[in-house]
């Protein structure tokens, strides 16, 4: 398993994307995967980097990664409160679709095979398969 540390500065984004390139490489990983990888893991660092630790940059987002022949896990975690994950405002409706945001866990739950949350919305999972 891969642990990654960082702090909640957007510019730290670049990391993760570096990380990306770099697991789809080393696993041949095909250019469908990475581009589903690449939005739904950025987006989710994002959104706890933002929303999350509200860019506080004494806190911090923790990033893990597990490979299987299968299945390849994020886990996203922040230190903010949480949110409530169940009562999302439907980003296709007449009264959201203009808007500039809120577009970030429907579409990180369009990109993967599975997401999960846990109790208090502090932490994502993220789910590919890869087979």
């Amino acid at each position: 398993m891969y642990k990654k540390e960082l702090e909640s500065e957007i510019k730290n984004i670049s990391i993760v994307e570096k990380l990306i390139d770099e697991i789809c490489a080393e696993y041949q990983l095909n250019s469908d995967v990475y581009g589903k990888l690449l939005l739904a893991v950025v987006e989710g660092v994002n959104n706890a980097i933002v929303h999350g630790n509200k860019l506080d940059k004494n806190k911090r987002v923790y990033l893990e990664y597990q490979l299987s022949k299968d299945e390849l896990i994020f886990t996203i975690t922040d230190e903010g409160e949480g949110f409530d994950y169940n009562n999302l405002p439907d980003p296709t409706t007449e009264e959201n679709i203009e808007k500039s945001h809120g577009r970030g866990i429907f579409l990180m739950s369009h990109l993967t095979d599975k997401i999960e949350f846990n109790e208090s919305g502090n932490q994502v999972k993220l789910f590919f398969s890869l087979s």
